[in-house]
């Protein structure tokens, strides 16, 4: 019990996240719809696992981290621009939405593996292939 409680904590901060995000992008006046018009394209950072597992791993943690997020907003918050702040909230949007759902960074053995644990089938117990 007490080790899933890390990850139940990260999921309910990460739901936290999103509300804000939601709330904050609202207060910016953009239209609520651009969040799930544009949900998706933070996962081209899949394609490194076209290459390899590894390569999967490392891009598809920099497109799953808050750093990059982070980096836009403070540049849309030190330069009154609104461009880094939709692209920074969108962002910060899917990486929420995702954690939530259970998808974590990536491990480079695989990607069902990740810091909130084992996704899909292995999850439930299925042997590792």
């Amino acid at each position: 019990m007490w080790v899933a409680l890390p990850v139940w904590f990260q999921r309910v901060e990460n739901a936290a996240v999103a509300a804000l995000v939601v709330v904050a992008f609202v207060q910016l006046g953009f239209a609520w719809w651009w969040l799930p018009a544009v949900f998706l394209l933070w996962d081209l950072s899949m394609l490194g696992y076209l290459a390899s597992p590894r390569v999967g791993a490392i891009t598809y943690n920099l497109g799953h981290g808050y750093l990059g997020p982070a980096l836009l907003l403070g540049l849309a918050w030190v330069s009154d621009a609104r461009w880094p702040a939709f692209v920074g909230l969108t962002w910060a949007f899917h990486i929420a939405v995702d954690r939530l759902l259970g998808y974590g960074l990536k491990f480079t053995d695989r990607f069902s593996h990740t810091h909130l644990g084992e996704i899909g089938q292995r999850r439930h117990g299925a042997p590792a292939t």
